[in-house]
């Protein structure tokens, strides 16, 4: 099964899951770990939150994260600041990284916006391996994080 295959067939599973509960907090731990089991590429997987001005982890897979990421640096904020998603291939040549796991190496963040369209979180996912991620990982993480959008934060 190639890429697009592997996470269309995610996206129906977690379509179906997440059904099942309105709960976004919920929503986010399903959607970390079904993504963080089935990509062995995957070294963390999570989601950080906006919460009084400051970005703050949610539920997430994988090692020890950083609690509160620090303002406007980063990957996580590069997603929130411009409302992009962000395809990291090295994590070292992305200026102001913050390294909660010294082993990363690519990344991709997709923002996750709330029923009025305000960016109110991210899907983080990181891989020890340089350049594990392409656009097809996040075409695929874009369509899963849409079904979280209607839930509120």
């Amino acid at each position: 099964m190639n890429k697009p295959e592997r996470y269309n067939r995610i996206h129906q599973q977690l379509q179906d899951l997440l059904a099942k509960s309105p709960n976004s907090f919920a929503a986010m731990a399903t959607t970390s770990a079904v993504l963080f089991h089935k990509f062995p590429y995957y070294s963390w997987c999570g989601f950080y939150y906006l919460q009084n001005g400051e970005l703050v982890v949610g539920p997430y897979q994988g090692p020890v994260a950083c609690q509160i990421l620090g303002k406007h640096k980063g990957v996580c904020w590069a997603a929130i600041d411009s409302g992009k998603s962000q395809l990291v291939q090295d994590v070292e040549k992305f200026p102001g990284h913050i390294a909660c796991d010294s082993r990363t190496k690519s990344e991709v963040v997709i923002p996750l916006r709330n029923a009025e369209g305000i960016v109110v979180a991210v899907l983080d996912v990181d891989s020890h391996a340089l350049n594990s991620f392409d656009d097809d990982d996040k075409a695929g993480l874009e369509k899963i994080v849409q079904l979280l959008e209607p839930l509120q934060l």
